[in-house]
């Protein structure tokens, strides 16, 4: 199969596309991601010379490069994750995060309408349902939860999500959601929680912590994440939502004090700062449905994933120093400059 990887130049799409090549190597895989800030290049750095890969730069929102790309490789799935996807930033400018996460997933869907595919799989969030109650633990997330969202991120994830659903219902497009808690691992943005700490902690530097950092995120180790969209892009229902969720509930608090302790750093730095506005107390999902649907069950237990992730970063301090300089930017021109 040609399995078309939108924004798979950033932190879960790179992931995902190394979970392809290393378990289909008879499929051909195609990343195609525009590389605005947070996709970097340099992370595909060891598969871009594979035969059965390929790098497209384009914008999800070009039509037309859409649709030449389409017309070259024929796909027969697309898996979207080509998005705007961070909260603050949507609060500073939400209209591009409806352009690109709202507009640019109808522009890959009426490519598919064009063209013909097997399957649009659209990788969504689980922040498309709010928030729930510290003080409820006994509730969860589940596909039936109605959509509440507080963001201008979230809001743009919703708005594409119900397209999606839209598409299935009137054109027939097979489709599919998932919607998964937060994700940790190699070659994440360092602007996020885990990175953002664990770089700052080599580097001296406060730690910042949103209020009193007792918001609750469900965290999930990318290579689970990855196993999930795998299973329900090839035997996933049709038209359905699935939830991925770990039950790895943690406090962003103790994941900073988590990092300290194992980077040897003082608690000290942690610098608590003015809370983000809107923002949701606690995230939780019931993955009932694909364990029950397609046998899917987290394997990577929190206490492990966040050793591997810590290790990895210090095993790597190029790849987000550059990102932290700026430098990162240009290895997109060092590579196809002259090509």
């Amino acid at each position: 199969m040609t399995i078309i990887v939108t924004g798979g130049a950033g932190f879960i799409g790179s992931n995902f596309i190394f979970y392809l090549l290393d378990h289909y190597p008879e499929d051909r895989v195609v990343c195609v991601d525009s590389l605005t800030y947070a996709g970097n290049l340099s992370t595909l750095k060891n598969v871009l010379d594979k035969p059965n890969f390929r790098f497209v730069k384009a914008d999800i929102c070009d039509d037309k490069a859409i649709a030449q790309l389409f017309a070259e490789e024929k796909p027969d799935i697309i898996v979207n994750f080509a998005a705007e996807s961070h909260v603050d930033r949507s609060i500073e400018d939400p209209t591009v995060f409806l352009k690109t996460n709202i507009l640019g997933t109808a522009n890959l869907m009426d490519a598919c309408r064009k063209y013909g595919i097997q399957r649009f799989h659209q990788v969504s969030t689980d922040e498309v349902y709010g928030d729930l109650p510290l003080d409820r633990p006994d509730l969860f997330f589940t596909e039936e939860t109605p959509i509440h969202t507080s963001s201008p991120y979230s809001s743009s994830k919703a708005g594409a999500d119900l397209l999606v659903l839209a598409y299935h219902r009137t054109f027939g497009l097979p489709v599919s959601i998932s919607r998964c808690s937060n994700n940790y691992g190699p070659y994440q943005f360092p602007e996020k929680l885990i990175p953002l700490m664990i770089a700052n902690c080599l580097h001296d530097k406060p730690l910042p912590v949103y209020g009193e950092g007792l918001n609750v995120r469900d965290w999930l180790y990318v290579d689970d994440h990855c196993r999930a969209i795998d299973l329900i892009m090839r035997h996933g229902r049709v038209g359905e939502v699935y939830n991925v969720g770990g039950h790895n509930e943690m406090r962003n608090i103790d994941i900073v004090k988590l990092i300290c302790h194992a980077l040897d750093k003082p608690e000290s730095l942690i610098t608590y700062v003015t809370d983000r506005k809107g923002h949701d107390m606690r995230y939780a999902i019931d993955p009932e449905k694909i364990h029950r649907e397609l046998g899917w069950l987290p394997e990577t237990r929190f206490e492990d994933g966040i050793k591997k992730t810590i290790e990895w970063y210090l095993d790597n301090r190029e790849w987000w120093e550059e990102i932290i300089s700026g430098e990162y930017q240009k290895y997109y021109e060092k590579m196809y400059g002259n090509r």
